[in-house]
């Protein structure tokens, strides 16, 4: 069985990081299976998702490094051809990636204690975000 879902977070132009564990976790259950994969993923190419301990300090910790990792401030060659100053996102998202497969063992994901999952949009510019919630499984 395959269930489909769709979540839409609003999002700024900072480095934006959004815990869906408690969002996923409804759906999982609403879904009805018990056992399979998880997959959350963000279409386009200035966002990611990925897994990390949702608190304050970790998060600010991660945010710090991706900084560090696509720095802003650099030159991209997407900003010189497109002009519209994100290259760094698209670097970013890349370096992440767009999707997290867990799998789902007794309705439930399989999940550290300390472990979310969460979204990043990385643009400069705030929008709506699709994430796209699908569960695998019986």
């Amino acid at each position: 069985m395959v269930k489909s879902y769709e979540l839409t977070k609003r999002t700024t132009s900072g480095t934006d990081i959004i815990d869906l564990t408690d969002e996923v976790e409804a759906l999982l259950a609403k879904s009805g299976i018990r056992d399979g994969q998880l997959l959350v993923f963000t279409p386009g190419s200035t966002a990611a998702v990925t897994t990390i301990e949702y608190e304050a300090g970790v998060v600010e910790d991660l945010r710090r490094a991706i900084e560090r990792l696509a720095p802003r401030d650099i030159h991209y060659d997407h900003d010189a051809r497109w002009g519209d100053g994100n290259g760094y996102s698209h670097v970013r998202s890349a370096l992440l990636g767009g999707s997290f497969t867990v799998p789902v063992v007794d309705g439930r994901m399989v999940l550290g204690t300390w472990q979310q999952v969460v979204l990043l949009d990385f643009d400069n510019h705030g929008r709506q975000r699709k994430v796209i919630v699908q569960i695998v499984g019986e």
